[in-house]
């Protein structure tokens, strides 16, 4: 299926990342599934337009008046053509031997998507879901000869590069099964991909500035892995320069907003305030935007705990037997 958005010449400084990249990042093992089989309505406005000028001819020529009525030849009875009218035609038809015009139809799609959206249309119908990796052969194992090859792998490129696709890619939801459940996560380096691409076939509204909203979702993406700077950086950074810089941009947004929210826990537990209202009210803060700068700068706290609580059992066994750290007591 051809994506409207897809075809768009993308004009923001959104970074560009290759389509083909995109989709192979969202599903490096195999294609992902069938896109929706939509269909463009016919163009019933362009037949109104035509019925309406052929009606309005008729019209006018039913008020042309007769023959005898003007001067001159042109107007004259005697100049017909044996058995004309007065009603001129109301649309000149086609030359001689050339097909009559077809009416617009519907817009297709893949036949084999067609099949797919029909088959799952929880996964492929009106709403698309991040499919599994290995997609590919379950479809071949659930519907043994039903699909060629090569038409079935094409079809599934189709539908993982198609925006739409990509956009549930990139909100980070679940891989999903042929039956629907959600099997597993989706990788962040798919997530990130994904975004770069949907970002750059976007047109930008008037005033909207789509470089700060990527680096936000870039920023919100990263935090939502879990990981530290260093691992996510390894995952997902690119050749791309442009994107690259807004990597680092989103990192440092990242980092201001941790050190802000610590800085906000060190004065909550400095002021000797018993609840984070009666902190907020006595800073004219918003209690909720508070309780969750606290909570975020707790976070890296709780991580930290039970690696600090974890005894270190080589340690312990040196002490028991008298022995140093790391050493071998039955030597």
């Amino acid at each position: 299926m051809t994506d409207n958005a897809t075809a768009e010449a993308s004009q923001n400084p959104v970074p560009a990342a290759a389509a083909t990249e995109g989709a192979a990042a969202v599903d490096p093992a195999a294609p992902a599934a069938a896109a929706t089989a939509e269909a463009a309505a016919p163009d019933a406005a362009g037949e109104a337009t035509a019925t309406a000028a052929a009606d309005g001819g008729e019209a006018r020529a039913a008020r042309a008046p007769r023959s005898g009525s003007r001067r001159g030849g042109r107007g004259r009875g005697g100049n017909r053509p044996a058995g004309a009218t007065g009603a001129a035609p109301a649309a000149a038809a086609p030359a001689q031997g050339q097909p009559a015009p077809k009416a617009q139809g519907p817009r297709r799609t893949h036949p084999v998507l067609e099949q797919l959206a029909g088959f799952y249309p929880h996964l492929f119908g009106a709403q698309f879901l991040p499919l599994k990796r290995g997609i590919f052969q379950d479809l071949q194992d659930a519907h043994p000869g039903a699909f060629e090859k090569e038409d079935l792998k094409a079809a599934l490129g189709l539908h993982t590069r198609s925006t739409r696709y990509l956009q549930v890619v990139a909100e980070g939801r679940q891989r999903h099964d042929l039956q629907g459940q959600a099997v597993e996560a989706m990788a962040p380096e798919h997530i990130h991909h994904a975004l770069l691409e949907v970002f750059r076939r976007k047109k930008p509204r008037d005033g909207e500035d789509l470089v700060a909203k990527l680096r936000r979702r870039i920023a919100q993406a990263y935090e939502a892995s879990g990981l530290t700077r260093e691992a996510y950086d390894a995952l997902v950074r690119g050749r791309d320069e442009r994107a690259n810089a807004l990597l680092d941009e989103a990192f440092a947004e990242v980092a201001e907003r941790d050190a802000k929210a610590e800085a906000l826990l060190r004065a909550y537990e400095a002021s000797g305030c018993t609840s984070v209202e009666q902190f907020a009210d006595m800073y004219g803060m918003e209690q909720r935007n508070v309780g969750q700068m606290l909570a975020r700068a707790r976070r890296p706290r709780s991580a930290a705990a039970p690696a600090a609580a974890e005894p270190d059992m080589d340690t312990d066994a040196g002490a028991e037997s008298g022995a140093p750290a790391g050493s071998n007591a039955a030597a």
